[in-house]
């Protein structure tokens, strides 16, 4: 008999042996694994200054355990090897109720969001983390463009991020530009730059498309670090100017800003700044997004991204839909490296790898692709759930495997699947019988 799929239920026999082979298979494949990563540890003998291995064997014995136990307990939701139905894992009634639940929780976000400089004000760490998550929910809402919306797959939007970066760096650097005028001209940049990698992978799809998008940001890295009498090379940039209030700098003088508004001086006001105009722009660039989805440009990204080819079939010219996806996209991952540059203060090459793309892939995808509120919070639990396991270095990777495997089996469409149609009926509309009638003849 073939194999069924069903999941566990009261009076189920369990193939207990069977369960009990894979879980053995998998702490096997799991102490391949691990071996190096976690039963073995360098350090530096502190007399002959040089490195020996530690092991760590209950480490690697927990690590295996936890392997087999869980292994153990899936294979035991299904007889005779059958796959897991994640219906009868996460059911449909609370998969409802966490649809029903992004409609309040938006306005909710916004609210902490504009709250959250009054609530830590005197917490620096928490107003530089908020600021480093906004970062990250503009990067995801620009390859949300990209990705979500007009279905390519993007594995070099780093570049454009890298681009807006120096881009600002080098005006400012070099011209006195004001951050008020550097900011649109890094993005105006950046999407030159995604406009001159659209024109060559307009006739590429799937796993093409990425292969060629994940070289054009090794290239763009690569340019970088090599170009050193523009770029500074591996040394980067340093010293770019901070942006001011309306004219004011946050300094400590008469001319500064607390002087101007008679308050104490505190390098919090920079940062309070700072985080508004992160939030200003990330809710500006969802505003924007939300309004091209409404045109026939956004309709035309998602009928892309369904089926090229009905696409074409439709009279619609897929060159200027993906060149605009791309100049899009790039745009407001350029704008977000400009703040990125001003607010650090310093960028180099080490700052744009390939983990960054991998990093806000990750987040579009987990949070729901075409998804604005599912990739807000994708950022906030991702970035922010890094932090958390800032003192576990070894760990943050393989939590951060283990929750991307847990959410495509209980969400494999993200956490936020459900997508706001761009076109719909707002009321029921009577077809009259005539025109039925007509139709069959």
């Amino acid at each position: 008999m073939p194999n069924e799929v069903a999941s566990a239920k009261p009076g189920t026999n369990f193939d207990v042996v069977g369960a009990l082979k894979d879980a053995g298979l998998a702490a096997l494949i799991a102490f391949g694994l691990f071996s190096l990563i976690l039963g073995l540890r360098t350090e530096q003998d502190q007399i002959s200054q040089q490195l020996a291995l530690i092991p760590r064997p209950l480490l690697l014995a927990g690590a295996v355990a936890v392997v087999f136990a869980g292994r153990f307990l899936v294979a035991l939701l299904v007889r005779r090897g059958g796959m897991i139905d994640p219906g009868a894992l996460l059911p449909h009634r609370l998969t409802a109720k966490l649809d029903r639940l992004g409609r309040f929780l938006a306005p909710a976000l916004l609210a902490f969001a504009i709250a959250t400089p009054f609530l830590f004000y005197s917490n620096r760490y928490l107003l530089d983390l908020g600021i480093l998550v906004l970062t990250y929910v503009m990067l995801g809402w620009g390859l949300n463009v990209v990705v979500g919306l007009a279905g390519l797959l993007d594995l070099g939007y780093v570049a454009f991020y890298a681009v807006g970066a120096y881009s600002y760096a080098l005006i400012a650097q070099h011209f006195g530009l004001s951050f008020w005028i550097c900011l649109p001209l890094a993005g105006i940049f950046a999407a030159f730059w995604g406009v001159l990698l659209g024109f060559p992978v307009l006739r590429l799809r799937g796993d093409y498309l990425a292969i060629v998008t994940l070289a054009f940001g090794e290239i763009i890295r690569l340019v970088i670090i090599n170009w050193s009498s523009l770029t500074g090379g591996p040394n980067g940039i340093a010293s770019i100017p901070r942006p001011s209030f309306f004219g004011i700098p946050f300094t400590d003088d008469e001319h500064g800003f607390a002087a101007f508004f008679g308050l104490e001086f505190s390098s919090t006001h920079r940062v309070v700044f700072l985080f508004y105009v992160i939030l200003a722009l990330a809710l500006l660039t969802n505003y924007a997004t939300l309004r091209l989805r409404r045109l026939p440009i956004g309709r035309a990204w998602e009928a892309l991204r369904e089926d090229e080819i009905a696409c074409r079939s439709l009279g619609i010219n897929t060159t200027h839909t993906k060149l605009t996806a791309f100049a899009i996209g790039a745009m407001i991952g350029g704008i977000a490296g400009s703040f990125f540059a001003t607010r650090q203060g310093f960028i180099s090459p080490e700052s744009f790898v390939f983990m960054e793309s991998a990093l806000v892939l990750a987040i579009v995808v987990l949070g729901g692709m075409g998804s604005q509120l599912g990739v807000a919070i994708a950022a906030l639990v991702m970035i922010g759930g890094f932090e958390l396991f800032r003192g576990f270095e070894q760990f943050r990777m393989l939590v951060f495997g283990v929750v991307m495997v847990a959410i495509m089996v209980w969400r494999p469409r993200g956490l936020i699947a459900n997508r706001t149609p761009s076109v719909f009926l707002e009321q029921r509309k009577v077809i009259p019988a005539a025109l039925v009638e007509k139709a069959r003849r």
